[in-house]
């Protein structure tokens, strides 16, 4: 439970696992991939952060909005899997909503990899793209969605298991 541990030493707790905002799952499993779909920056259940990089919020409060996102993303997989030392990650796939002049998308999506590699260790890092838009759902500043591997999780992953 070294995940678990580190969580606690940083001050931090998983939230409530967010639920679908629509017709998907958050997770889906293929044999040992997983794949989340994307998370925002929420906070019990409600948007911590809405609004463009560079307009309504700084470059600092986007590195916070991508960290709030991976907590969200943490908590999809804990109750997926039941235990973080099982995953590995695989690929991170920031969108950061920004105004045309802002550019820096690598430095708001570190606050996600930043977090993955302080509570997974080097099972936390990954490969990622970090992708300027206009806009995105709701307002949120951040979607992330991530892949990871799961190679000593249960062959019962819940309800979200493919059976491709």
């Amino acid at each position: 439970m070294e995940a678990e541990k580190r969580l606690k030493a940083l001050g931090l707790v998983l939230p409530q696992t967010p639920e679908a905002k629509g017709n998907y799952c958050t997770i889906r499993r293929t044999g040992q991939l997983l794949t989340l779909s994307g998370q925002g920056p929420l906070v019990d259940g409600r948007l911590r952060y809405t609004g463009r990089i560079g307009a309504e919020l700084t470059a600092e409060q986007g590195y916070d909005a991508a960290r709030l996102s991976a907590l969200n993303l943490l908590a999809v997989l804990k109750a997926e899997v039941g235990d973080l030392d099982q995953v590995t990650l695989v690929k991170a796939l920031g969108f950061i909503a920004a105004t045309p002049d802002f550019t820096d998308y690598p430095a708001v999506l570190n606050g996600a990899s930043d977090l993955f590699l302080s509570v997974l260790g080097d099972r936390g890092r990954h490969s990622r793209s970090a992708v300027g838009v206009y806009g995105l759902p709701f307002g949120l500043p951040v979607e992330i969605e991530l892949s990871a591997w799961c190679g000593h999780c249960p062959q019962s992953c819940g309800g979200a298991q493919a059976s491709l």
